[in-house]
């Protein structure tokens, strides 16, 4: 299924009064780490945090004065919820004789800073089920209950251009793009995006980007039909959905490239080059994108990723942080037994001095076996320059006749 140039480009003109330019940024460690061009469209500096608002908004602007004062309904918990309360808020400030009330229907488990970012923005939010399948049975519910629009986070046509309007400004700013790096949960983005690129100029190649645990769409591709997944697992919570749209795996299967599948390790390795050598935070769905350049051949091909949103709370960063940190052999923990006697921590400090390793912890318990009293257990965690570092440290343990875990 294609979708015609011609409504992309009325709804670029539609959202020009709400959406914040977000230019493509050149990465020179990326380009220089993958021998390639690569640039970011930082859409996690867009409003409310990620590129939901601009299919939200589309949407709402389609409805007719009568249906908007009926309001509006959805299902969510997270940047979808944020775009729509923002968009039918907006709508009320032009036109308070058409104002949309919003309500938003969020899992009881959704994080207090959401459902209060929601509210801020004028939504009423109502909290049902343990789940996002449940949240979403309510909102339809209410939807027949009440008359109310229900605007589909991913699986309906005029949100699907909304957030194609992202496609006509990489290609505004990049017209020679070999490839087009998109993360992917439920596909309206993807559908979106590669559509009007597309439409624009077809030999940009649209390859999606979808975490190991959370593949639906490279699972649908590959039997030729709309799959459910029996479950998801994934740190990338924004894309953690178990099936698609019709709609959209229909626009997909016509206009997308390729697909690739990326490990949580990827994607931790992906938040921390976007924060470390990019000044950019990513949350872990929108860091996908990134994450897909090492699974595809990009060398010498000039590449840009759509880093899709930015909403992650600082511990989830704190410990993304970490993890990358290790996942990349920047930092390495270790545990090795030791005889109980004076000088053998210095032993331990000396090699770790002399391979330039910087220990920022240190554990030394005596007490972990009781059944052996002449040993004593050391972890210890320090900082290394990369995965070569590690096996250095490693090999040089070992041939001072030391086991290590």
């Amino acid at each position: 299924m294609s979708i015609p140039l011609k409504q992309f480009q009325e709804a670029r003109e539609r959202l020009k009064i709400i959406i914040k330019p977000t230019s493509l940024i050149y990465s020179e460690f990326l380009s220089e780490e993958y021998k390639a061009d690569i640039y970011i469209k930082p859409e996690n500096l867009q409003r409310t945090g990620s590129f939901k608002i601009r299919g939200a908004f589309n949407r709402i602007a389609g409805l007719s004065p009568e249906q908007r004062k009926h309001g509006i309904v959805t299902a969510s918990a997270g940047n979808h919820a944020q775009g729509v309360a923002l968009a039918a808020q907006l709508f009320c400030s032009m036109d308070s004789q058409c104002c949309a009330r919003a309500t938003i229907v969020m899992p009881e488990t959704t994080p207090l800073i959401k459902v209060e970012a929601t509210q801020k923005l004028g939504a009423v939010v109502i909290l049902h089920g343990d789940s996002y399948d449940e949240a979403y049975a309510e909102a339809r519910r209410l939807e027949k209950e009440h008359g109310s629009v229900f605007v589909h986070p991913f699986n309906d046509l005029e949100v699907i251009i909304g957030q194609g309007t992202i496609g006509l400004e990489i290609l505004d700013e990049c017209s020679d793009a070999d490839l087009v790096f998109v993360p992917v949960g439920g596909g309206g983005l993807l559908a979106g995006v590669a559509a009007a690129i597309k439409a624009v100029n077809p030999s940009v190649q649209v390859i999606g980007v979808e975490p190991d645990g959370a593949a639906g769409i490279t699972e649908s591709q590959r039997v030729g039909s709309l799959v459910e997944l029996d479950f998801v697992d994934t740190i990338a919570d924004g894309v953690a959905v178990k099936s698609s749209g019709d709609l959209c795996l229909e626009i997909i299967q016509d206009t997308v490239d390729g697909m690739v599948t990326v490990p949580d390790t990827a994607i931790m390795q992906a938040l921390l080059i976007l924060m470390e050598r990019q000044k950019l935070v990513a949350e872990n769905a929108g860091a996908l994108s990134v994450a897909g350049l090492a699974h595809y051949d990009v060398k010498g091909k000039k590449a840009v990723c759509l880093v899709s949103g930015g909403n992650i709370d600082v511990l989830t960063m704190s410990e993304m942080i970490h993890r990358g940190l290790v996942s990349r052999g920047r930092l390495f923990s270790f545990a090795v037994e030791l005889l109980h006697k004076p000088g053998e921590l210095l032993k331990i400090a000396s090699i770790l001095a002399l391979h330039n390793a910087n220990v920022v912890k240190l554990d030394h318990d005596q007490f972990h076996n009781p059944s052996r009293f002449k040993s004593v257990r050391l972890d210890v965690t320090v900082e290394t320059n990369g995965r070569a570092h590690v096996e250095q440290i490693v090999a040089a343990l070992s041939e001072a006749g030391y086991t290590i875990i």
